[in-house]
């Protein structure tokens, strides 16, 4: 009897030892149903090249690695693990806060100015942003600065109390009071959110979203058109609703954190978020105003609405001033640097910058030095596009390569810096720059 379990002991360790080998022969083709993850579509090629730089086996196992017949099942269950036991979530930067809402630490840190930059960048910015309003006005464009509100700020109630400490200064701060004392076009909607927080009958910031609610989104959208309607002294099209769905369970991007968590079961939603049922007033002649949008991704959210098309006369989203949404060359995924700069700000009426409180430190990304070169010194500007043109096609590549954008935000990991910088870093290797 005793040899017997000693034998059924030693085919269940041999099972053990082995499972892991043989779960990775299995399934490999199918892709794990994650939010998030990073992984190429194909397994990659032998040749005599690849073998002797060990390149093909670096890549094989990273590959089996993320197509194993069980990754999904394990890391969902594993993100459970450390949700239920330690309240914490498997998303990077992103932390829980009190009544399980969640927040990524950016807007935590953000809140409390943790990330302050100092006065005198806010200045040098806004200064330049400044030249470029008064350069378009005389073409007849007007340039806009929009300041969206951050869940950090807007929920500091739900924060951890580990975070929370006296506020002595934010970049919001000086954003708002210098963009008015030099005479920038400002919409605060940071300002209007807390205006309307004691009295909305909905939640403007979901429990698991990162961004507005489909609601608070709808009401930033009908302000933006009514400030620009009075700052180019145009009539859009109107957004309005009579009908609102009010639910618990989140819809659209209001459970997008939750989403990227990865849970083997999500958790009770609690929260009744409204749900307008949104109607664009159908009239050509005032659909005439082109806006062209540089935001962060809290744009996203009025693009998937058809706020460009419907009231912005199919103004396009430059995505952190990267992408451009949606593209002009169909089947083709086009970047910014790609544009002729002037053509494109030229062919529209408003220019809006719109950025939430955590990303003031890059506000509008690269866009706001590009456009002040341009139209102080196009000669300089032109020369320089022109020569960073290698390193920009080498940038675009690896954000299109799996392969390449994983081993990039490894880096980025590694060295602590941003993805877009370590991005930059293996671009200029790749184009035989130190």
């Amino acid at each position: 009897m005793k040899k017997k379990y000693i034998n059924l002991f030693v085919i269940i360790a041999f099972i053990a030892t082995l499972y892991p080998m043989l779960a990775g022969f299995m399934k490999k083709d199918n892709k794990p149903n994650l939010a998030g993850i990073i992984a190429s579509d194909e397994s990659p090629k032998l040749t005599a090249e690849s073998w002797l730089s060990s390149e093909y086996q670096e890549l094989k196992d990273d590959y089996n690695n993320d197509h194993w017949a069980f990754k999904e099942l394990y890391v969902r269950l594993n993100n459970q693990f450390y949700y239920n036991a330690f309240n914490q979530i498997r998303v990077n930067n992103f932390v829980a806060g009190k009544e399980g809402y969640l927040y990524s630490e950016t807007y935590i840190f953000s809140a409390f100015g943790d990330d302050y930059i100092g006065k005198e960048k806010i200045r040098s910015k806004l200064e330049k942003a400044k030249v470029i309003q008064d350069s378009l006005k005389k073409k007849g464009i007007d340039l806009l600065l929009v300041y969206a509100p951050g869940k950090g700020e807007y929920c500091i109630e739900q924060i951890e109390d580990k975070y929370k400490h006296p506020i002595t200064h934010t970049k919001y701060d000086d954003y708002i009071s210098l963009s008015k004392q030099l005479g920038l076009n400002v919409l605060d909607l940071k300002a209007y959110f807390q205006k309307l927080k004691p009295t909305t009958p909905y939640p403007l910031f979901p429990k698991f979203g990162h961004h507005w609610s489909y609601y608070g989104e709808c009401i930033a959208v009908d302000t933006i058109i009514g400030h620009i309607e009075k700052l180019h002294g145009c009539d859009l099209p109107d957004i309005s609703w009579k009908k609102i769905e009010v639910v618990d369970t989140a819809r659209s991007r209001d459970a997008d954190v939750l989403k990227s968590m990865n849970l083997y079961k999500n958790p009770e939603q609690n929260m009744k978020l409204a749900y307008p049922e949104v109607l664009f007033e159908q009239d050509s002649l005032k659909n005439t105003t082109k806006v062209l949008t540089i935001s962060d991704s809290y744009w996203y959210g009025p693009v998937y609405l058809g706020v460009p098309q419907n009231c912005f006369a199919g103004g396009q989203f430059w995505y952190y001033y990267n992408k451009v949404i949606p593209s002009p060359t169909a089947g083709e995924k086009v970047e910014v640097w790609q544009l002729n700069l002037k053509e494109s700000i030229e062919s529209n009426q408003v220019i809006m910058l719109l950025y939430s409180d955590a990303n003031l430190a890059t506000f509008a990304n690269a866009f706001i030095d590009d456009a002040y070169e341009l139209y102080t010194n196009p000669i300089a500007y032109n020369n320089r596009v022109e020569k960073n043109k290698v390193v920009k096609q080498f940038e675009k590549q690896i954000r299109e390569k799996p392969v390449l954008l994983k081993k990039a935000t490894k880096n980025s990991k590694d060295l602590q810096i941003p993805l877009d910088s370590a991005i930059k870093l293996n671009a200029m290797k790749l184009a035989g720059i130190k």
